[in-house]
């Protein structure tokens, strides 16, 4: 009688211990769920937070250069303009003689309204919508080409696809940034860009013929640091390439979204 009850007493021991262990699973299993929670939720906050804040900081950049923009094509365009006209009555006013420095000058300053309207173009996101990602690009790149600054190519592969607007602006911005450290850094006399589309992706190669440089020995500036996040904002791929005496490049692979 005596060992039956020892050993109901031991089984309940037992039963008593797995049910303690068996909530102390249960209760560690919860606790690491609603931390692991907690964490996931930190960082999404975190993460939605630096979101907001690079998106603020860009629609302050694209309003101030949409400005800049207005007041190249409104106020300066406007006073080139009214340049061009007071040229153009002078010349009849003088003798065939003294036309050719007078001449001269009626070209520079239509030049430089030219440029103007182009740059207050390439500055202004409304016409990026207008025109379009690709067609920008090529505009870009003609201005380029036109101010001897140097030689541009645009090859382009595959059936052009409509780009939604904010997405384009922030392709644009990237590629401009690009051409400017190009243009300012590389020592480069040529400068090829290619769009290649597939039906879900659109791949964008930039690149030159520069000096290049020794990417672990240059910090990343606030260029590189915004064409990445800008990048990340519309979830497109970006690689930048670059080694001593090869030139450098740039890989976007942005996925095509249904407008």
């Amino acid at each position: 009688m005596l060992q039956r009850e020892e050993l109901l007493l031991i089984v309940y021991f037992i039963v008593v211990i797995l049910l303690l262990i068996t909530f102390g699973i249960i209760f560690f299993i919860t606790f690491q769920k609603r931390k692991n929670k907690l964490i996931y939720e930190k960082f999404e906050a975190e993460k939605r937070f630096e979101e907001e804040l690079t998106q603020s900081k860009l629609e302050i950049q694209e309003q101030t250069l949409k400005n800049v923009g207005w007041e190249l094509h409104d106020n300066i365009g406007q006073l080139l303009s009214v340049a061009n006209m007071q040229l153009n009555i002078l010349s009849r006013t003088i003798e065939n003689p003294s036309k050719t420095p007078l001449l001269e000058i009626k070209e520079v300053v239509a030049q430089s309204l030219q440029e103007v309207r182009s740059l207050s173009k390439s500055l202004n996101n409304e016409v990026i919508d207008y025109t379009g990602l690709q067609a920008s690009v090529k505009n870009e790149l003609a201005r380029f080409a036109r101010l001897n600054v140097i030689k541009t190519e645009l090859k382009i592969s595959g059936s052009e696809v409509p780009i939604p607007q904010k997405d384009a602006i922030i392709l644009f911005r990237i590629l401009q940034e690009f051409f400017s450290n190009v243009i300012k850094h590389s020592k480069a006399d040529n400068l090829e860009v290619e769009f290649l589309y597939t039906p879900n992706t659109l791949k964008i190669i930039a690149l030159d013929n520069g000096i290049g440089y020794n990417a672990e020995d240059i910090e990343k500036s606030s260029g590189l640091l915004n064409m990445e996040s800008r990048a990340e904002l519309i979830g497109a791929g970006f690689d930048l390439n670059s080694s001593p005496g090869n030139g450098s490049s740039l890989i976007l692979q942005y996925p095509i979204k249904l407008l």
